[in-house]
């Protein structure tokens, strides 16, 4: 779900800038404030974030979700200074930094891996790979006929690990891919994409695999599903072709195992499909979005308002679609925003204080409404 291979890209093509930041003194420590930090990162107009510390300093880091008990958190990276080739899932308590340190890998160090969730028990994590396909990585397509892409691996099945990383379960086993996994917060069912159907749709299983129920069923790429605090409902992220020329070209491109996700809106249904309707109509990628821990608002990354593909900010909607308002103040990228589930800070990717490179990491916010 919220593809990495979006970081890389960014990456590849901004031209990143220097931003004035302002300077701020926190002296109250939190459980996941190890240190006292006296430059925030936080420009002048982000004002939900109190607080913000930065986690990783190197590689592409994405994708960290919290444990139920806000303890800890589960990432994925390709850090080279790590001995990363390609994305690894890798563990971390909530108040670790990893400038000069390397975390514990809880992935295989097989494959390439994606989309880690911690399980109810806080003491298991589900996640995609593709290594019993290939041991090694696979190959990136990032462009096809001079059009951006992501890749869809049809070696990629979810699995359930400890974490010390042992296999302890194999959730998906039907051909074509299987990943994009979260757990709803009520600790009874997963969401997942898959193209069992010969699409890309969502589906909902047991935490065992069992019990299997298809949510979407409408042409297009359907992914990167959460779950609202209460479990009753689904948003998730959508590239539905419309036109016969863009249906012909989608189908094309996923029999390739492709898919352009450069124009995506946000979708919500309720848990089982149902009362299905699209949140945001914005245009360009809306992507990587999670519920406020009230459950009346979503926060999403999106490049709206971007005239050239860049930069992608956070933004923050109501349920009815009003109410818009950008989050982050950047000049490049803040995505895949995860809220703790005590509501208290929100973990996010960015490309903030990387000295103009090519770096995506962590940050953990305090949030305040």
């Amino acid at each position: 779900m919220k593809n990495i291979l979006l970081i890389i890209f960014l990456g590849l093509f901004i031209s990143c800038k220097n931003e004035k930041k302002q300077t701020m003194e926190i002296s109250e420590k939190t459980e996941t404030e190890a240190v006292i930090v006296t430059d925030t990162l936080i420009y002048p107009e982000e004002k939900h974030f109190k607080s913000i510390r930065q986690i990783t300093f190197g590689g592409d880091n994405a994708e960290a979700y919290w444990s139920f008990d806000d303890k800890q958190l589960v990432f994925q990276s390709n850090n080279k200074d790590w001995g990363m080739e390609c994305d690894q899932m890798f563990l971390m308590n909530a108040g670790d930094s990893f400038k000069d340190d390397k975390p514990p890998m809880i992935s295989t160090g097989k494959g390439r891996t994606t989309c880690a969730y911690f399980m109810p028990d806080n003491q298991h994590f589900v996640y995609a790979s593709t290594h019993l396909a290939d041991e090694n990585c696979p190959e990136v397509p990032l462009r096809k006929n001079g059009k951006y892409v992501w890749p869809v691996y049809d070696s990629f099945d979810i699995f359930v690990a400890d974490l010390e990383g042992n296999i302890t379960a194999q959730l998906t086993n039907e051909p074509g891919y299987d990943a994009e996994a979260t757990i709803s917060p009520k600790g009874d069912k997963i969401v997942f994409t898959s193209t069992r159907s010969g699409d890309l749709e969502l589906y909902t299983m047991n935490l065992d695999g069992s019990d299997v129920q298809q949510i979407t069923n409408e042409l297009g790429y359907d992914g990167g599903a959460f779950f609202s605090p209460d479990g009753t409902k689904l948003i998730f992220r959508s590239s539905r072709p419309k036109t016969e020329t863009e249906k012909t070209e989608y189908k094309a491109m996923l029999a390739q195992g492709l898919v352009q996700p450069t124009e995506m809106e946000l979708y919500i249904c309720n848990a089982d499909g149902s009362d299905l309707r699209q949140l945001t109509n914005l245009g360009n990628a809306n992507w990587s979005p999670f519920f406020h821990p009230s459950g009346e608002k979503v926060l999403f990354s999106s490049n709206f308002e971007a005239e050239k593909g860049f930069p992608f900010n956070l933004y923050m909607i109501d349920l009815d679609g009003k109410n818009l308002e950008r989050v982050t103040h950047g000049e490049t990228f803040d995505a895949f925003p995860v809220f703790s589930n005590d509501g208290k800070y929100l973990v996010f990717s960015s490309n903030r204080n990387n000295g103009g490179g090519r770096d995506t990491n962590l940050f953990i916010a305090e949030w305040q409404d």
